[in-house]
This record gives structure tokens, sequence and C-alpha cells, in this order.
């Protein structure tokens, strides 16, 4: 594959100021990108063709991607990539061909010809793919995060200045990072971690940082130790899975800065040439200067926690700031809407939901016309616990824009929740209408239909996902959602006992998978099959009132009435609705 290099607009040249530049050192700013955090993904806007299109911005990533969907949504020809060449993640390897996009637009700059790799599973928030490092090493990247924005400079005559210009009085740090090429394109440095030296990788790709089991049990990590949590699966680009937890380490120190007792990822798997990925949460709390013109990078604090995530919805587990440190305060204060809704979407980014709403507010206040702004704000006011006004928001969101599938789809939820199903029936039609036919949205549509109890249209939409993200680390949740919603249906069953038996394959010991399948079987007469998988799934979760009651009817059915009648008991001590849930579900002894 012919790799090209491309070349944006220049916009404007700046001196930098003495003492800390050489009087001639000059940088001039090639291209600034907008950038709108969706969740942990940081969004750039483009366009395939003239279609408007997403990308996540991916530091991370060798090369520029599609995923499958994305190239068969923009009608894109592929083919074969050269034999060696794979994307390669925490999800393992994934095959992959190769898509020419004619002109995509960036920064409104047209670039021709410009080749992505296709491949992998689906990369959230509705990007149809990344941007990688074929893009963002044209020339030093500046990573600003946190006020929505990303820059990419020329530096000339420069190669001994101090390029964090943005700094004034408060602390930077400027750290060696390996020489880069096009062929080894990735940020790297070196870090401690509780005194261990280890390799780094600045990914923004990656929704959290995150450290290998190995570096980490070389840090003195165990994961049976106490205080470690185990999260579950991990994804990543391939099909595979990796086992996740999260644990405090003394202290993580990089360049001039050190985090005590930092709340890390610890993920089993090798990540190919260092020990840990630093991700959105340390680019939200950092704006970083990736000099590749001086083999050099810089960096300071924003303020707030640098290790940012939670192991359950709406749960914030957070690392404390870095020691000593001096959050960065010279960012100027945004003057229009789009500059209050990057800022308030990194704020969302971080949990900071007051702050969000805020900024979101504004970004509404300037411009009422903008259903994204509405749609934002009403996640933010999911996140600060305020229904109610996350409904009006996402009602407004809609009736600006009535094919809004994302809007249409997080109101279905809501009203769903409030117990409005036909209302969230009424969106998710909507949703279906405008949703194209190889979205990834298509998955939590197909969820919705299941928990409304549309049995028939959920699998609908689930034949769709499947058909357009056959590599996609998701797809066992697909095979036994469609698994269950048959089940559910009583139609279909050998179908649905077929997807069962794959999601079981591709994700052993998973209780709700287990359940699924003993469901069908009850249903096809197979009692003895059917408490057997509701045996291993109790084993899994022993607290899940469904899996014993699930267990104890098809007893009953078998004739095993003493066992029955224990199970479905222990079944109601757990959860005393259960049996009203079972006769919803056509479960009745």
């Amino acid at each position: 594959m012919k790799v090209r290099c491309f070349l944006l607009a220049v916009a404007v040249f700046a001196p930098l100021w003495p003492p800390r530049a050489l009087a001639a050192c000059k940088i001039a700013r090639i291209a600034e990108l907008p950038v709108t955090m969706a969740g942990t993904r940081p969004l750039v806007p483009a366009k395939i063709n003239g279609a408007d299109a997403e990308f996540v911005l991916d530091s991370g990533a060798f090369y520029s991607v599609l995923t499958p969907a994305g190239a068969a949504e923009y009608k894109l020809h592929t083919r074969p990539a050269p034999p060696l060449l794979q994307l390669v993640g925490v999800g393992g390897a994934a095959r992959t061909s190769v898509a020419t996009v004619q002109v995509l637009t960036l920064a409104n700059a047209p670039l021709h010809d410009v080749d992505f790799l296709v491949g992998g599973g689906e990369v959230g928030a509705g990007a149809v793919g990344v941007l990688g490092q074929n893009i963002l090493r044209l020339a030093d990247a500046e990573y600003d995060f946190a006020n929505g924005v990303v820059r990419l400079w020329r530096a000339e005559s420069c190669r001994k200045a101090m390029l964090a210009y943005w700094v004034t009085s408060q602390p930077y740090s400027a750290i060696k990072i390996a020489w880069t090429s096009a062929s080894q394109p990735h940020t790297t440095a070196t870090a401690s971690l509780d005194g261990h030296e280890i390799r780094v990788m600045f990914d923004s790709g990656a929704s959290s940082s995150m450290v290998s089991l190995r570096a980490a049990k070389s840090a003195g990590f165990n994961p049976s130790g106490p205080n470690v949590i185990s999260t579950g699966p991990a994804r990543g680009v391939g099909e595979s899975i990796a086992r996740d937890w999260i644990a405090t380490f003394a202290s993580f120190k990089i360049g001039d800065e050190e985090i005590h007792n930092a709340r890390l990822h610890v993920i089993d798997v090798r990540i190919p040439g260092v020990d840990m990925l630093l991700g959105t949460d340390f680019f939200l709390s950092h704006r970083i200067y990736v000099a590749t013109s001086q083999d050099k990078l810089y960096f300071t604090y924003n303020g707030g926690p640098v290790f940012n995530f939670s192991t359950k919805p709406r749960q914030a587990i957070a690392a404390s700031a870095p020691s000593g440190s001096q959050a960065e305060s010279s960012a100027a204060e945004p003057t229009d809407a789009t500059g209050f809704a990057r800022r308030g979407a990194a704020l969302l980014a971080r949990r900071d939901f007051a702050h969000a709403i805020a900024d979101l507010t504004q970004a509404v206040r300037l411009e009422p016309s903008n259903a994204q702004y509405f749609y934002e704000r009403g996640q933010a006011q999911l996140g600060n616990r305020q229904p109610a006004l996350a409904l009006q928001d996402f009602n407004h969101a809609v009736e600006l824009d009535p094919s809004d599938a994302q809007a249409l789809v997080s109101r279905a939820s809501l009203r769903i929740a409030r117990h409005d199903t036909a209302g969230g029936i009424a969106d998710l039609d909507a949703a279906d209408r405008a949703a194209a036919r190889q979205a990834d949205i298509r998955l939590n549509i197909a969820m919705l239909d299941v928990s409304s109890g549309r049995y028939g249209p959920a699998v609908t939409q689930f034949d769709l996902w499947l058909a357009s993200h056959d590599a996609d680390s998701h797809k066992p949740e697909a095979l036994n959602g469609r698994c269950w919603a048959r089940a559910l249906w009583g139609r279909d069953l050998k179908q649905a006992l077929s997807d069962c038996d794959l999601a079981n394959r591709l994700r052993p010991a998973t209780a709700s998978f287990l359940d699924s399948r003993a469901l069908v079987e009850q249903r096809l007469g197979k009692f003895a099959r059917s408490i057997e998988d509701d045996d291993a799934a109790h084993r899994l979760a022993p607290t899940n009132a469904w899996f014993l009651y699930s267990r104890g009817v098809t007893e009953l059915r078998a004739g095993h009435k003493t066992e029955g009648r224990a199970d479905i008991a222990s079944a109601v001590d757990l959860q005393p609705n259960i049996v009203q849930i079972g006769r919803e579900r056509g479960v009745t002894p």
C-alpha cells in the first residue's frame, strides 16, 4: 500500500516569547481541528466525498482506519491489504482491507485520494473510524482536549526552544520521546510506576489509561490483592476481550509530575512495544505538545483528577491531583457557542456535570437552534441525576432535528425507564427509519426493543447489526441478545439455540449467556440441559434471583418438585417481585 502524506492549509505564524525560545524560533499553525468529546471518545468532524462523518482522533493508531460498517455506509470499494499488514490492539488482531476516499475534508481543507485501512469493530460514539498518525505526524501536534481543539504546528529554527508557548508561570514538564518515523509513528516515553521504570504511549484513542498485567506485576500488583476490583472484559480493535482490573499504585511519575495513590486499569494483554497507555483521561487533564521536531513532549496540568474513570455508570473513581501541581489557567474563555459546547463536552467526559451543564447552557443560549447542544446537555443532566431536565433537553433536540438517531434512542431509553413504553417505542421506530442500515446504533435499538417487549423488531435489528459487524467485539452480546429475544418470543427456537451456542463458545463462562441458552432449552423441553446451564450461571452469579427462579421453574417442569420449590423460594427472598417478572417473560411453573 502506498503511504500518502498531506499538508493542510497554513493558518498563522506565531513567534515564541523570549527568554524561553531562541529569537529566530517561529511556529506556524498548519491546522486547527475541533474536538468534541463524546464520553471518552475525542471526535473530529470530517467529510467523506462530501458527506458528513465523524472520526475518533487516535494518536495510538499508526494509520487511519475505517470500520467495515463505515466503509459500507459510504459505499467505498475495498481491496485486499498487503499480506503482512494487520490491525493489532487490545482486542487482538483484526482482518484488514484498504479503501480510498477520493476527497477527505478536514478543517475545511480537502485531501485527495486518502487511503484508509478497513477492519476491526466499532470505535464508539457513532464514529466511522479513527484518524491516526499518518495525519497527526504531519507536524508537531498540540492536544488541548479540555478546550476542544487539536492544533498541528510547523516549528522553524526551534531545535533548542521551549515550545509550550501557552505557559506563563505554572510548572510544565518537558520529556524526551522516542524518535518517530512513518513505520514507527507512536509517541512513547519513559515513566515510573511504584519506582519501576516503564514505557508509556500517549494514546488518545484509549478510553482510559491502562497498564499491562506484566508491568503491573513487576510493580507489585496482585490480582487477588486487597482493594483490587475486577471490572470485566476490556475491548479494543479486534474481536477478543481481555481481563481488566482496577488497582491503586502508590506512585505514578512522568516528567516533573507525580501522582500519588493513582487508581489505574490493569489489563491482561501485551501492549506492543510499551507497558502502559496514557489515554483520554490523561489528555483531558493535561495540555500536551508533541514536538516531533525536537523528539520532546511538553505538558502542563489542567486541574482535577488525572485518572478519571468509573467501574459502574455514574460512579466515578478518580486519582488525586499531581503533588505540588498548579492548574494551567491561561486558556481564553470561549466567546461563541461552539467553544462553550466543546469545553462542556470535555467537562462531561470528566464527569464534572455541573460545570458541563453551565457551559452547554451558554452554548444553547448563544445558538438555540443547534440540536446537538441540547442533546449533550441532556446527557449531562442525566449524569447529574436530573432525568426530568434531561428529557426536556432530548425533546428540544428531537424537535430541532427529528432524524437525530442518537437523540431519539437516548429519549427512548429514558422514556422506557420512566414507564412511558409507548413513547419509547415511537422513538425507536423513528430511530430505525433515521439510522443507516449498517449503523452501530442498531444494537442499542435492538436491546431497547427487547426491554420493551418487542421481540420481532428486536430480532430484525440484531440481524441488521450482525450483518455488518462480523468482526466486532460486541458480536457475542448481539448473538446472545438475538437468542434471548427469540426465547422470550417463543419463535425460531432452533435458530435461537444456535445463536446461544455460538455466543457461549465466543465468550465462555458468561452467566447471562448461559441463562439465555437455559431458557431456550427449557422452551424446547430439554430440561436436564437447561438445569445444567442455569446451575453454571448460578455458580458464576449466586445472588442473581432470575437464575434461581428460572432453574426452579425448569425443575418443577422436570418433576423435581422439592428442588424447584426451594429454588423459587430462594429467588423470592432475593427479589420479591421475581414471580411477576417471570410472568411477564412467560416463565411460570
